[in-house]
């Protein structure tokens, strides 16, 4: 029982650290204007109310840039998720020529700053004639989530035995057959796994928003609309922590959607 009390002690620490900024988030939200601009700063309220929210619900635009984000989000997992696979099965099922320095450049990609890429992809979004367009957003998302999806699940195609493919091809079974009836279902949970950082990546995203949405206000995204309470003189900490909370709650949504694939390990069959 004292070997447990340390390791609980810390994790108990931790999650309030975690935990915290969350509740500070929903809790800025729920006070009123006074508590808010009140120097004498209490961690509860005993006023609640939701006005903040209805403020940014009935804002202007709040509802297309909600919609904007989850197109952008949902298109860039679907389509990281699904290059990433047959990528992944490609650099470790198939021996080809530069094999490894295609490895060691996925590898490279992930140790550059975004702050470094953003001008790069501006010129490529640019010349693509997809500036002021949703599908910029998705395009240099994907540029960004691939190189560390494709490199995880790398090792999740490397952990599924190839004696399975084999004896499907035995029997009968194409490769079209092996690599969507074999292979994937046991690369679930890695494809769950980075579905997860696609998704947050994509949400949170605000850097790209700004740079690559300049003048179409009906296509900006949450994180850029965000700024709407950013004013001048005084900013609407109200309206910025409940629209932050709003925010938090799809991705909250998501990740309880797929937290069971995401927990469970490599499962399959082994063929007698």
């Amino acid at each position: 029982m004292s070997n447990r009390l340390l390791p609980n002690a810390v994790a108990l620490v931790v999650a309030f650290v975690t935990a915290f900024p969350l509740y500070w988030m929903v809790l800025s939200a729920l006070k009123p204007d006074g508590e808010i601009q009140s120097l004498d700063v209490e961690p509860w309220t005993l006023h609640p109310t939701l006005d903040n929210f209805v403020r940014v619900l009935t804002g202007e635009g709040f509802g297309r840039y909600l919609l904007n984000s989850a197109g952008v989000a949902l298109s860039v997992v679907v389509l990281s998720a699904g290059v990433a696979f047959l990528a992944a099965v490609a650099v470790t099922r198939f021996a080809f020529r530069l094999r490894t320095t295609v490895l060691i450049m996925f590898l490279i990609a992930q140790m550059v700053p975004v702050e470094a890429l953003t001008i790069p992809l501006f010129f490529v979004v640019r010349d693509l004639g997809l500036l002021n367009t949703l599908a910029s957003l998705v395009l240099v998302q994907l540029a960004f989530t691939l190189p560390f999806a494709i490199w995880m699940m790398r090792g999740f195609v490397a952990a599924v035995p190839e004696a399975l493919e084999e004896a499907a091809m035995i029997d009968g079974a194409g490769r079209a057959t092996v690599l969507w009836r074999i292979v994937f279902p046991l690369v679930a949970p890695g494809l769950v796994a980075t579905s997860v950082f696609s998704f947050i990546t994509a949400w949170n995203d605000f850097i790209f928003a700004r740079t690559f949405i300049i003048s179409a206000k009906d296509n900006q995204t949450l994180p850029a609309a965000l700024l709407v309470f950013f004013k001048p003189d005084e900013n609407d900490w109200g309206g910025i922590m409940a629209a932050s909370t709003l925010m938090t709650i799809p991705v909250l949504i998501f990740f309880v959607a797929v937290q069971r694939r995401l927990m469970s390990g490599l499962g399959g069959a082994v063929k007698d």
